[in-house]
């Protein structure tokens, strides 16, 4: 169902819309970004990390797109998803009739291979309809070589080759190829794009309605599987349309978890903040992993803990924060000169310099993950425990190195505070899973250090003047990264510095209901300008509020933030409270894993107050 109703006018030929005027489809291969007005602006084949087909998103519709809409551009849509799945279906109604067009990727059989199907369907009286094919290979940049076929036509530039496969009446105009037809009620066309390598024979097509039945119960299938929380509808379907859009994110072949699929969607409208985020961050997969486990999906999970130990092989002072998503580790990053970016964003990035970066948190963020997996009695492997005593051994060498934090700061390395406490993080849960589990490790080392990276934490983070931890040591400036001292069992909750904390938070870092990270202002990060309010930020604070007993405020929050998604239940990065949209890459991992969390951690709340409630009773 969909999250809320929306209707829109159908848009012309401008391409910059809002961000959240999209919404998202894939295979756990790659993914598309279809917008309100029917026009898909964005895909990468055959990878999440391959060059774009469509760049529209971060151009114009000359760097590829591809549209069916009604010729009518005062035409109404709205939009939902089919229950459970990623299938999105959107509704037009005109002057004349009413039609609509579902958008899926079935599931690949073949490595390397991908259709795109696109069932248009006749509701009622007729509508004129018009699509238009622009395919432009190397993010918008390459024209290719089109030929028609009697199936439809066959586009390829290079080591790509594309085909549609429709009945559709094709022409050329100029560099695009159109159609132009009337569907009457009860009526149905299709039309398939379908990719493979330019040395590989072409996909089978199956019948498009056949793919879509087979999409649609893969989806169920999988949805089943959740285990099912006792909340209020709306959290539930909150929480289906989170995990679904986790496992989007999803690289099957090597069970990598991206953070977003989209790269250089703006953090503010016009400005430089425009990252790469197709790739495999340590921290915010490790995340999803936790997020999805605690959900019940245990395959993913273990997919995931492979490619790991498949990433980090090697020297342990050569672990990276991020892979590619097969495990690459080289990521340079370039500019796009050609892609004027989202709404005259610039520059536009591919790959992403942050690869290179030392940031300690990952290490706590790893063993949480990794300790997590052995509590849900997950397939122990020996290979896995080596691993984290090497890892440990390590970091027992440089934990007071400056590094650049949890934020990717592109300014000067620091002693953040964040990641000397996921340190203390990773030598705690290496402990408890050496006591728990009956590990062998140097056990007595680890306790002594783990003490006196706490004491170093306390004497030198805690400002008194402030009543508060600050961002970095010797600093004066806030970071919202403090707010998870309670969750990683650093501090009570009720640790009056960690309730001094919070509320200074409140008051510096909470701005129209939202929290910010850090101040741009007031933080050396080595980027000009401003941002918007860093979505999973404000999760944690209601999860701040709940570990506190403030469970009020907790609520109100998090039903602020469902507020903010939109009509599809997608969230972004961060959001601009003052225009009140969303920016950043998008749909955006670790702001679902926040949603995620934060209904867990307030369900966890609810459940003992129900049963006294009901023994009251």
């Amino acid at each position: 169902m969909a999250v809320k109703e929306q209707r829109a006018e159908v848009t012309g030929g401008s391409c910059h819309r809002n961000i959240e005027d999209y919404g998202i489809i894939g295979n756990m291969l790659t993914a598309a970004l279809v917008g309100k007005d029917g026009s898909i602006d964005w895909l990468c084949l055959p990878r999440f990390d391959s060059p774009a087909c469509f760049a529209a998103l971060l151009g114009t519709s000359d760097n590829g797109r591809w549209k069916i809409a009604p010729s009518d551009e005062r035409a109404l849509c709205s939009r939902r998803y089919l229950d459970d799945t990623a299938i999105l279906e959107t509704r037009f109604e005109t002057a004349t009739g009413v039609v609509t067009l579902t958008d899926f990727m079935p599931l690949s059989a073949e490595p390397g291979k991908t259709n795109l199907v696109r069932i248009i369907r006749g509701e009622a009286g007729h509508v004129d309809m018009r699509m238009e094919l622009v395919l432009r290979f190397s993010y918008g940049q390459a024209v290719p070589w089109v030929q028609r076929r009697d199936y439809g036509l066959s586009a390829v530039a290079g080591p790509d080759t594309v085909h549609l496969h429709t009945r559709l009446p094709l022409k050329g105009e100029g560099q695009t190829t159109c159609s132009q037809f009337t569907i009457q009620a009860g009526e149905r066309f299709s039309a398939t794009l379908s990719y493979h390598a330019s040395t590989l024979a072409p996909s089978f097509v199956p019948d498009s309605q056949e793919s879509l039945q087979q999409t649609t119960n893969w989806w169920h299938e999988w949805t089943k599987r959740r285990c099912q929380l006792d909340g209020p509808a709306h959290w539930q379907q909150a929480l289906v349309r989170s995990l679904i859009t986790l496992k989007l994110l999803t690289f099957e072949p090597t069970g990598a978890i991206i953070a977003a699929p989209t790269t250089s969607l703006p953090e503010r409208i016009g400005g430089q903040r425009n990252w790469d985020y197709r790739y495999c961050w340590l921290r915010d997969s490790a995340l999803t992993l936790l997020a999805l486990l605690q959900a019940g999906y245990r395959q993913e999970a273990e997919a995931w803990r492979q490619w790991l130990l498949r990433a980090v092989a090697g020297d342990p002072d050569q672990l990276q924060i991020m892979y590619g998503i097969a495990g690459e580790r080289w990521l340079p990053e370039l500019e796009v000169p050609w892609l004027p970016g989202f709404e005259q964003s610039k520059p536009v990035r591919i790959g992403n310099a942050a690869a290179s970066q030392m940031q300690l948190d990952v290490y706590g963020e790893l063993f949480d993950t990794l300790h997590g997996a052995r509590l849900a009695e997950l397939q122990q492997r020996e290979e896995a425990w080596a691993l984290q005593k090497v890892l440990l051994a390590t970091l027992a060498d440089k934990w007071q190195t400056p590094d650049r934090g949890i934020w990717e700061v592109r300014g000067p390395a620091r002693a953040f505070t964040h990641s000397r406490m996921m340190v203390w993080v990773a030598f705690d849960r290496a402990i408890s899973a050496a006591e728990r589990f009956h590990l062998d490790g140097p056990v007595d080392d680890w306790k002594r250090l783990r003490t006196r990276i706490h004491d170093d934490i306390c004497r030198h983070a805690f400002d008194r003047e402030k009543n508060s931890f600050v961002q970095y040591y010797g600093g004066k400036t806030l970071d919202a990264s403090l707010l998870l001292m309670p969750q990683t069992g650093f501090l009570p909750p009720h640790d009056p510095r960690v309730l001094g904390t919070l509320g200074a938070i409140e008051d510096e870092l909470l701005r129209d209901g939202l929290v910010s990270r850090y101040s741009t202002e007031d933080t050396q990060d080595g980027v000009d300008g401003a941002e918007g309010a860093f979505l999973v930020c404000s999760f944690w604070l209601a999860d701040a509020y709940v570990m506190c007993g403030q469970r009020e405020k907790a609520v109100a929050i998090f039903e602020r933030l469902l507020g903010l998604r939109n009509d599809l239940g997608l969230l972004s990065e961060e959001y601009d409270t003052l225009a009140g949209r969303m920016l950043g890459n998008f749909p955006q991992a670790f702001s679902h894993i926040g949603l995620i969390n934060t209904a867990h951690n307030l369900l966890k709340v609810d459940g003992p107050a129900r049963e006294r409630a009901q023994r009251r009773g």
